[in-house]
This record gives C-alpha cells, sequence and structure tokens, in this order.
C-alpha cells in the first residue's frame, strides 16, 4: 500500500511540473512566492505567548458581567466583544490586548479594568513550528516555551521507513532572511543520541527527506 502510494505521489509531481510547463506556455502567471515572515519571538528565554487566530479568549470586565464575554479570534485576527467592534487581538499578548479593551470600554465604563484570558492556544502562523517531509504526522505545531527537536518529533510521532533523519533541515529566519541548519533526527530518535537534539525558535520549518535506496 506505501509502496502505490509512493509510485502515485511521483506521478502526481510529474504531472504537476507538467502542468507548469503548459502554464508557462499559456502565458497564466504563476502565484508569487510567499515573502518569508520574520517571527515576534527570536530568544527561547523572553517568549510571550502572542494571540493568533483561531484563539479562544475569556474576556472579563470587572463588575460588568453583562459586557464580559467569551470569544474566538477570528480569521482576519480581529474580535467583537459587547460594546466594542473589531478589536485587532492577533499578536498581541493577553495583557495587551486587556489595556487596549480598557481604552475602549472606556467610552462606556467609567475606569474598567479588563482580564483576558487565553482558553485556546494556536498562536500567530509566523510563531508555529512547522514538520514537512517524511514525518509520521506532518503538522504544524504551536511554539511552547524551550521546545526542541525532540519534543516536536515526538508530537508528529517520529519518522517514517522512508525518512533520510539525519539529512533533515531546519529552516529558520534571521535578521529577515531565510538560513538552514543541518539536524541529525534519526541519531536523535533511533539511537538516542541526546547530542543531537536542539532548541527551536518559533516560526521554524524542519524538512524531512525521503532516503534514497
Amino acid at each position: 500500500m506505501r509502496h502505490a502510494t509512493r509510485i502515485f505521489t511521483r506521478r502526481l509531481c510529474a504531472s504537476l511540473a507538467a502542468l507548469s510547463l503548459l502554464t508557462a506556455c499559456s502565458g497564466i502567471q504563476p502565484l508569487p512566492s510567499a515573502a518569508p515572515h520574520q517571527p515576534f519571538t527570536t530568544d527561547p528565554g523572553q517568549y510571550q505567548y502572542l494571540i493568533g487566530p483561531g484563539d479562544g479568549l475569556s474576556i472579563f470586565v470587572w463588575r460588568n458581567p453583562d459586557v464580559s464575554s467569551s470569544v474566538t479570534v477570528r480569521p482576519d485576527g480581529r474580535i467583537t466583544t459587547p460594546l466594542v467592534e473589531d478589536v485587532m487581538a492577533a499578536n498581541k499578548t493577553p495583557t495587551q490586548l486587556a489595556r487596549d479593551l480598557e481604552k475602549a470600554l472606556g467610552s462606556y465604563i467609567k475606569d474598567p479594568i479588563v482580564t483576558v484570558t487565553a482558553t485556546g492556544f494556536v498562536g500567530p502562523y509566523s510563531e508555529q513550528v512547522r514538520v514537512v517531509g517524511e514525518a509520521a504526522k506532518p503538522q504544524s505545531l504551536s511554539y511552547r516555551q524551550n521546545m526542541t527537536l525532540l519534543d516536536v518529533m515526538i508530537a508528529v510521532g517520529g519518522l517514517t521507513e522512508f525518512a533520510d533523519g539525519n539529512d533533515a533541515l531546519v529552516v529558520r529566519i534571521v535578521g529577515g532572511k531565510q538560513q538552514q541548519y543541518s539536524v541529525r533526527l534519526e541519531d536523535l530518535i533511533k539511537d538516542g543520541d541526546i547530542s543531537a537534539n536542539a532548541e527551536l525558535l518559533p516560526g521554524d520549518v524542519i524538512i524531512i527527506p525521503e532516503a534514497f535506496f
């Protein structure tokens, strides 16, 4: 079954390549490549959780239960609460958002005191760690303070039997520029070589290639 899937994948790639050639000949323009996004956190020791689309938020306004609410951050990063519409929540800490809501509510309530608590943790896309290629469960993960390669590989279920783990790469944006770092995932996972472990940063992309037999 796995062999059949690999054959299908290779045929699909060939078909896509042919389609790309046809697109070029027909004058249809391809989508532009996405520009690399600088992550907000570049030092694990200074990490503070930032709100992202899809996060659940509990908003408590002291002595004003009618204005308190629970909301989900919309895909555009904004929220709507009683008396306040379309407040940008994404890329802010809960404390920063609380201060913004206090300012907005100040037009209706005298000296409002707001507390914002995150009840779901997705985070901004620029802060997520992504694993692609020959992982058992490729996915995006919310960054956690002091997250390491080992933590991520446990979360994605390790490597597939076809992975070339010791040729894996970590792609990271540093100073607005993309850099690549080699990592030894096979030594880390299969041999228990803790020296192969490494600390990750928000926005890292782990690319695990397929081995050529």
